[in-house]
């Protein structure tokens, strides 16, 4: 079985609390919680969180919902990750954000069993060539060889965006890319602005009291018989503020 990091804060700047937006009359979070928990390889969730003042409303909701989380550095999430896997030890994990609600269960499972079936792998993601749409990002990664980062001196980049040094380390770890059958990376199904949030409350409406278990298939239906629902956020905005990092070739430390 698997530990699943939700990584989650209130502070977002292009949509501040939205982990805590009413959904179907529950914050966000509640639905991807309880849907990550109907991952049969899931064993437990912890989310992790900051010990900014920013982020005490959301350990009191966490709390109510008797979710186990950590809080450590806003800014440095690989400190986050690493003082939960102190406290919650696990061989692999997976790592999810608290912004993609519409996080499929079933998928979960299909990544870990073929992880597992991988020995060899280090990281396995579905981001680096993105197939799938964007938020139902999954990242199953080895905890020997996430740890083993600290014995570098991690960039401010790789320090935030927490499994950046591992996949931008291709020749050191053994990265793997996880594909769909067909290519939906033009679909933005991830809540960053007001537009996002308007999209996936319209899914969620349709799928009231069945919030759990909807499936991949089952929103891509909905979707083809109601091609005017979408986010009006251009989905070129995908990753948009790691994309600007890279390209200002901010390359990981070595050393």
């Amino acid at each position: 079985m698997t530990l699943a990091i939700l990584q989650a804060r209130m502070s977002s700047s292009r949509l501040p609390g939205k982990v805590l937006k009413l959904i179907n009359g529950k914050p966000m979070i509640y639905w991807q919680i309880n849907r990550i928990l109907r991952a049969t390889k899931i064993s437990k969730i912890v989310v992790a969180t900051s010990t900014d003042i920013s982020d005490d409303q959301l350990v009191n909701y966490l709390k109510f919902l008797n979710i186990p989380f950590t809080r450590g550095s806003l800014k440095n999430v690989k400190e986050r990750f690493d003082e939960v896997l102190r406290n919650f030890p696990s061989d692999i994990f997976v790592r999810l954000t608290a912004d993609c609600p519409l996080v499929m269960p079933k998928l979960i499972d299909q990544m870990i069993t073929y992880f597992n079936d991988n020995s060899e792998l280090d990281y396995l993601s579905n981001t680096i060539v993105p197939t799938f749409p964007d938020g139902l990002d999954i990242e199953i990664v080895q905890t020997r060889a996430f740890l083993s980062l600290n014995q570098t001196r991690l960039s401010q980049i790789e320090q935030e965006h927490v499994t950046y040094g591992l996949y931008a380390r291709q020749g050191k770890f053994n990265v793997m890319n996880y594909n769909y059958e067909k290519d939906l990376s033009e679909m933005r199904w991830t809540v960053d602005y007001e537009q996002d949030l308007a999209f996936i409350r319209r899914v969620y409406d349709n799928f009231k009291g069945n919030e759990f278990d909807f499936s991949l298939e089952d929103v891509l239906d909905f979707l083809l018989s109601n091609p005017k629902i979408k986010s009006s956020i251009d989905p070129s905005r995908r990753n948009e503020t790691l994309k600007k990092i890279i390209a200002r070739n901010i390359e990981p430390n070595n050393d």
